[in-house]
């Protein structure tokens, strides 16, 4: 349970679900009339904060610098919408749909109200009237408010790049130099450096001489080598914008009667 004492922590800061999902920022605490016990939290959510939920604080927790409820975040942002500007109260039938919202048993919380002591949903005969903190006026005193915009970023997936790997057939033509052997006939003399050779044989008969000739023919091998390394790397980059929005904030003036107004 949120004590009074323990409201301004909770203001402005973190309001996060069972989960540990962040579901926005706290920007009202409402009380309880009968007991003074803070009994609502209004959490700004959606992009930049366009949106404000109630969400039951009794079960809730301050765990360092953030509030912790016992509902889910879309709990929360489904919420049924209430006029946070309402003359600082909310009315029975604004109190009775969040009840039923969050499902709360709307008699068992009237009925706990009634018994002296109950430390639960503590109940005025004025059934759903709560005030909230810093907006009181009493006396010749009065209190002024105004809004201020908080702006923020909120991180978003935008796109997904990945690499992929295919293979394509390429036509490649490379020149090279190929020999081969040729028959060519050669005549020569008889002369007496190569008469011993040429008398060996036999006077006349029939012979035959074989030479066989050579030749090289292109060979296509294909090896498989690396070339390169591809990677993807994500680099941040800082550009400006500039948002636009509406804040109220409270004027007073006086209603002076004319013959005081020369004094």
């Amino acid at each position: 349970m949120i004590t009074r004492e323990q409201i301004p922590a909770v203001l402005d800061h973190p309001v996060y679900d069972t989960d540990g999902n962040k579901i926005g920022e706290a920007k009202h605490v409402f009380l309880d009339d009968a007991t003074g016990r803070p009994e609502w939290v209004s959490v700004k959510t959606g992009m930049f904060g366009t949106s404000e939920s109630f969400v039951p604080i009794q079960d809730a927790t301050m765990v360092e610098d953030h509030l912790e409820v016992p509902f889910a975040k879309d709990k929360v942002k489904d919420a049924p919408n209430v006029d946070v500007d309402s003359g600082g109260h909310l009315s029975e039938d604004e109190e009775h749909r969040l009840y039923e919202h969050y499902g709360i048993d709307w008699d068992a919380a009237w009925t706990q109200a009634d018994q002296p002591g109950a430390d639960g949903w503590a109940r005025t005969g004025d059934v759903g009237m709560h005030s909230r903190e810093g907006t009181d006026a009493s006396g010749d005193a009065m209190t002024r408010s105004e809004e201020q915009m908080h702006v923020g970023t909120e991180r978003q997936e935008t796109g997904r790049v990945r690499l992929r790997k295919y293979v394509v057939t390429e036509e490649v033509q490379r020149t090279i130099p190929v020999r081969h052997e040729e028959v060519r006939v050669e005549r020569e003399p008889i002369t007496d450096a190569n008469r011993d050779a040429a008398m060996s044989g036999p006077d006349i008969t029939e012979a035959e001489h074989e030479v066989i000739l050579h030749e090289e023919r292109p060979v296509v091998e294909t090896k498989t080598v690396p070339v390169e390394r591809v990677r993807l790397t994500a680099e941040e980059r800082t550009d400006e914008e500039t948002v636009t929005g509406e804040v109220r904030k409270e004027k007073i003036e006086s209603d002076t009667p004319d013959d005081m107004r020369d004094r």
